[in-house]
């Protein structure tokens, strides 16, 4: 079984973030970098898999340079090899243009599985999994709490609303995006980080995958939100007074 895993870089939770001197993105030369952790618990699912089922774990990152790091990590915890689509243009790009680059670079592997985290911790818009699936034409399943695998398919439990849950079949391969928090993640060990050393890491470039780079997005200003603070008097009656505050927080705070 050959689970592809998609990770993502992203600066660490720590970080203090700084606008550029351009204004048109975070100041990246003094952050640290670290495995999205909603990807973190997407790999953990894949190699618990292949202990129970044997097989492959297939880190897969597109990212730029430095994004080797990360892919080092996910190594060491325990994928077999990687794949890295080098790209500094990322961030000019939406989610449909890195998800052609992720899905034309994993379509080469022939995966039963490709698995991503639920979202990013940078961007958050929980698309890349779904719109990969898409592309590359498989069944999908997203916010996953369990995998089983079964002789030529999948059973996986999903996360509905109000502490319901949903227990879907599918058929091989697939995509699933992993919820969050639903198993510990493993530390990578001493001898995983020198196996990592030696580890496969695959590296390709747009134009190797036949995909023309081009900007997709275009970041106009990026700035902290402005924080501000403002009292109003509601004059009237007690009943004057809570009809015109149920009238702001239904038109202007928008609340109700």
């Amino acid at each position: 079984m050959k689970i592809i895993v998609a990770i993502k870089q992203v600066p660490a939770r720590d970080s203090q973030l700084r606008v550029d001197s351009a204004g048109k993105w975070i100041q990246t030369s003094d952050l640290s970098f670290e495995v999205n952790e909603p990807d973190a618990y997407a790999l953990e699912a894949a190699l618990q898999l292949k202990e129970k089922n044997g097989g492959e774990v297939v880190a897969l990152c597109a990212g730029p340079v430095g994004a080797s790091q990360t892919i080092r990590e996910a190594l060491a915890k325990g994928a077999d090899r990687a794949l890295h689509i080098e790209d500094d243009t990322l961030t000019n790009q939406d989610t449909l243009a890195v998800s052609r680059l992720l899905a034309k670079a994993a379509s080469t592997e022939n995966p039963d599985l490709i698995l991503t985290g639920l979202q990013s911790d940078d961007l958050g818009s929980g698309q890349t999994g779904v719109v990969i699936a898409e592309l590359m034409g498989m069944p999908h399943a997203t916010i996953i709490m369990e995998v089983e695998k079964k002789d030529a398919s999948i059973r996986v439990k999903r996360e509905l609303e109000d502490g319901w849950f949903q227990h879907v079949e599918l058929p091989l391969p697939a995509v699933l995006t992993i919820q969050s928090g639903i198993s510990k993640l493993r530390y990578a060990t001493l001898m995983g980080i020198k196996k990592a050393k030696t580890k496969e890491v695959k590296r390709l470039t747009a134009a190797e995958l036949g995909i023309a780079p081009q900007a997709t997005v275009t970041i106009e200003k990026v700035y902290a939100p402005v924080k501000t603070k403002q009292t109003q008097i509601l004059e009237g009656t007690a009943r004057e007074a809570a009809a015109k505050l149920v009238e702001k927080l239904k038109f202007e705070v928008r609340v109700l």
